[in-house]
């Protein structure tokens, strides 16, 4: 049980001119100081899952990757007050291999910063038996609050990251002992 957690980043926005990559990027380098995480990324531009909700190979391979995931945390804007209709794709796509499993979120937007957005997900990921973790990450205006580096000196931002990242490690390292010794009833 001391393995790393395998932490997969869902990074939410598919759209053209998308700043996820920035942010997702700023996550995965704090993610980089934290050796009790294994990091992967989820980018839902990247995969083809079907809006229809059909089984496909590329269905079963998403599946296969959520299943070997310890934990997880979804990097979304906003969007007219609501969030990503890929991430509510990916999030339909699974069933059983999101439960009994922790998620945080990192939200970024105009003056709320996707907080209207993690709001909603947070009904959506209760329904799917996910433990959403109270800290959250929420940058407003997040155009201005990174460097030409993708870094961020927002102090606030930095710690809700540290604080949401050891929230998420207490309860992916919980939920994995207790996953190993008894199936989640769910």
């Amino acid at each position: 049980m001391n393995a790393p957690l395998r932490l997969e980043i869902i990074v939410a926005s598919t759209r053209p001119e998308r700043f996820a990559p920035v942010v997702a990027g700023w996550l995965v380098t704090a993610l980089g100081e934290r050796p009790e995480f294994e990091v992967g990324v989820l980018d839902l531009r990247d995969l083809a899952l079907p809006v229809d909700l059909t089984e496909t190979p590329e269905v079963e391979a998403f599946r296969a990757r959520l299943a070997g995931a310890d934990a997880f945390v979804a990097v979304t804007s906003e969007y007219n007050h609501g969030y990503p209709a890929a991430l509510k794709t990916a999030l339909d796509s699974a069933k059983y291999e999101w439960r009994a499993k922790p998620i945080g979120f990192v939200s970024y937007g105009g003056l709320s910063g996707g907080l209207r957005a993690v709001e909603q997900l947070r009904q959506v990921i209760a329904e799917l038996h996910m433990v959403s973790v109270r800290e959250s990450v929420s940058f407003a205006q997040a155009k201005r609050r990174f460097d030409k580096t993708g870094m961020t000196d927002d102090a606030a931002a930095i710690d809700a990251c540290d604080r949401m990242l050891n929230q998420l490690a207490w309860w992916g390292t919980t939920l994995r002992a207790a996953r190993t010794v008894e199936p989640y009833p769910g």
